[in-house]
């Protein structure tokens, strides 16, 4: 009697990497999901809080218009634009020491865990805006854009500024001590010179030209122009500019992870 034994075909890299991917985005997005009993309430009161905080203030110094755009809808814009950039690259810069214990599995590599953590806030962050445009625009906020293919490109371009910041970082804070600090002043620094909160058409010259080097503040005033073509952006706006930072951003930041591969799993 012949013993008939069934060849296992090899699976290719590609498979197990996508594998792999699949695993980790449904356990990033039970634990998000999971972490409390209102934590998906939290995922939208948190930018509402915000937001609602800075149209108090407008309120109480009575600006109502901003360029041309009323400022309930630039807060808007500015904020959920923004919170696209914040969410991925801070979840990707707290990747590795969250998904310590994966890497003991040949198949997962330290850069599976943060491709997929950008993925999944870039969902959520988009779920997130479609939120509130539909909200705003049944509160009578002027958020259906005008040029819908800008908004689509500065809204990608600034999840990629996330991601390669994210995939710099979180080399840098588990390498450096008190990197974290550190980071925390970069953050706020980009947060105020991004034109998220603050005219920075009040900005006089020459620093209005200094706030230009900052890839968000282009992402921010571009997503308003795509909203409203009656916005009056800065001078000097360009969406191109930002894809450009955001792809020099991936580069170094892959080839961080490549060069530091061994000694983040190790650690």
């Amino acid at each position: 009697m012949m013993v008939q034994y069934d060849y296992v075909h090899p699976r290719s890299p590609l498979s197990i990497t996508l594998s792999v991917w699949n695993a980790l985005f449904l356990r990033e997005a039970l634990s998000r999901l999971s972490a409390g009993r209102i934590a998906w309430l939290w995922l939208l009161a948190d930018p509402i809080m915000q937001i609602s905080i800075m149209m108090f203030m407008f309120i109480v110094i009575r600006m109502r218009v901003v360029n041309g755009m009323s400022t309930e809808a630039w807060l808007i814009i500015g904020m959920v634009f923004y919170l696209m950039f914040k969410r991925a690259a801070t979840q990707v810069q707290n990747a590795l020491g969250a998904n310590r214990a994966l890497f003991t599995y040949r198949q997962v590599k330290p850069v599976d865990t943060l491709l997929v953590r950008a993925g999944l806030e870039g969902f959520i962050t988009t779920l997130i805006a479609i939120i509130f445009g539909i909200g705003g625009t049944f509160f009578g906020v002027a958020l259906i854009p005008d040029d819908p293919l800008t908004v689509l490109m500065v809204f990608f371009g600034m999840w990629l500024m996330g991601l390669g910041f994210g995939l710099i970082t979180s080399v840098a804070v588990q390498l450096i001590p008190k990197m974290g600090t550190i980071l925390g002043i970069v953050s706020t620094v980009l947060h105020l010179s991004s034109g998220v909160i603050l005219p920075v058409s009040n900005v006089p010259q020459p620093y209005r030209d200094w706030l230009m080097i900052n890839p968000l503040l282009h992402g921010t005033e571009a997503a308003r122009m795509g909203v409203s073509s009656y916005y009056h952006a800065i001078t000097g706006v360009d969406v191109s500019y930002i894809y450009k930072c955001a792809i020099v951003a991936i580069f170094f930041g892959l080839a961080l992870q490549r060069r530091f591969e061994i000694k983040l799993t190790s650690l």
